[in-house]
């Protein structure tokens, strides 16, 4: 594993752990890198010091630390980040992920045909501004949904 450093086209930085740089390339170059800030894909790696994962610990180079001990991979460097990261915690504790079926779900809950609930997924443009044109009610997240497989 390695941890970037990385800086979206607006300025805020954040970190990252990736398996490999060849995997981050990977991931940027299908927009699935965003800014932890504002949810931009225009993501790029900042000047860093690269933290290397080798799996070794500490206890066994000499270096104090035990292999056991569990740090954040990174904490919120902005109030804004903070404020996202409760966000999103708030939103997945409290709603269902429907994936990309969201425009589905949300019009027929709006019609009546599925009962309401709170719900949070993907949806192309055009879906969600139809959604928007049709009187449901949505909300962009600034953020991108966790993918999460049920």
């Amino acid at each position: 594993m390695i941890s970037f450093s990385l800086k979206c086209a607006d300025g805020h930085s954040f970190d990252s752990w990736f398996q490999s740089s060849e995997a981050f390339e990977k991931l940027q170059a299908t927009g699935m890198v965003s800014c932890a800030v504002c949810g931009s894909s225009n993501v790029q790696k900042s000047l860093m010091a690269p933290r290397v994962s080798t799996g070794i610990s500490r206890a066994d180079t000499g270096t104090g630390t035990d292999k056991n001990s569990k740090g954040a991979l990174s904490q919120p460097a902005h109030p804004a980040e903070q404020a996202l990261a409760e966000m999103r915690k708030k939103v997945e504790a409290n709603s269902e992920y429907v994936g990309p079926k969201f425009a589905a779900e949300a019009r027929k809950m709006h019609l009546g045909d599925a009962p309401e609930r709170a719900i949070y997924g993907e949806a192309k443009m055009e879906d969600a501004k139809k959604l928007i044109e049709d009187g449901v009610p949505v909300l962009p997240l600034p953020f991108k949904p966790n993918r999460r497989t049920n």
